[in-house]
């Protein structure tokens, strides 16, 4: 028996959707997911308190002092745990009193700035210091050394400080990880999550196209054909 068009019609949407049907499966689950949450919340920013010094350090050393050879390019006045520091060329500490370069945040005061802006006085269950990350570790693409501070909480709440500057700089729990994981389903990006450019989100929305227009084509091709049958 003689293949009409609607016969290859038919084969082709049906195997355009059963080989995405399940990432549009995904997509919907994980767009579900986004619209019903809140993102500041995915953020963390109930956790997170803005923590302002109020502090008018005294005896700061003159900058040009600090070191012969230093070439200053950038320079920022800021508090680790109360005392002043030199953030220069956004690359190491100096004590804005004595002069002396800190080379790291210790582990002690990653708990202290931690505690700071993390509300509720929360345990710190544990502190793991950084040295990498991989591409789905939820603290990817941050700066590195970098503390990790596990709180006693129902979310897993766990804050990142960066061992270099003593920023804090983000806090991740339970929701934020889910969201997370979603997003890498929703982006097609399993090597890191984060490119929504890739090669395979682009071939799945071509596929996705094709199963669309498979179907108009079907549509009016079987719609042609009940027209025809009418006549006679």
């Amino acid at each position: 028996m003689r293949k009409n068009n609607q016969y290859f019609a038919r084969k082709i949407h049906r195997f355009l959707g059963v080989f995405i049907g399940i990432q549009f499966l995904l997509w919907t689950i994980s767009g579900l997911y986004f619209s019903w949450t809140d993102i500041d919340e995915i953020h963390g920013d109930h956790f997170h308190q803005e923590h302002m010094m109020h502090e008018s350090p005294s005896n700061l050393i003159n900058p040009s002092s600090l070191d012969s050879t230093l070439q200053i390019s950038s320079l920022e006045l800021r508090f680790v745990n109360h005392q002043p520091y030199y953030w220069v060329n956004e690359n190491v500490l100096y004590h804005a009193q004595n002069g002396l370069k800190k080379e790291e945040i210790t582990e002690k005061e990653a708990r202290e700035i931690a505690q700071i802006y993390i509300k509720g006085n929360l345990q710190i269950k544990e502190a793991e210091y950084l040295t990498e990350t991989g591409s789905h570790h939820e603290y990817r693409g941050r700066p590195l050394p970098a503390w990790a501070i596990h709180f006693e909480h129902p979310e897993n709440l766990t804050a990142y400080i960066d061992a270099k500057s003593g920023n804090f700089e983000r806090v991740r729990h339970r929701s934020w990880r889910w969201f997370d994981f979603l997003w890498m389903f929703h982006t097609m990006d399993y090597a890191g999550r984060d490119d929504f450019n890739n090669l395979l989100l682009r071939a799945f929305s071509l596929f996705g196209l094709a199963t669309v227009f498979s179907g108009f084509t079907l549509f009016f091709m079987t719609r042609k054909k009940k027209k025809k049958r009418s006549l006679f």
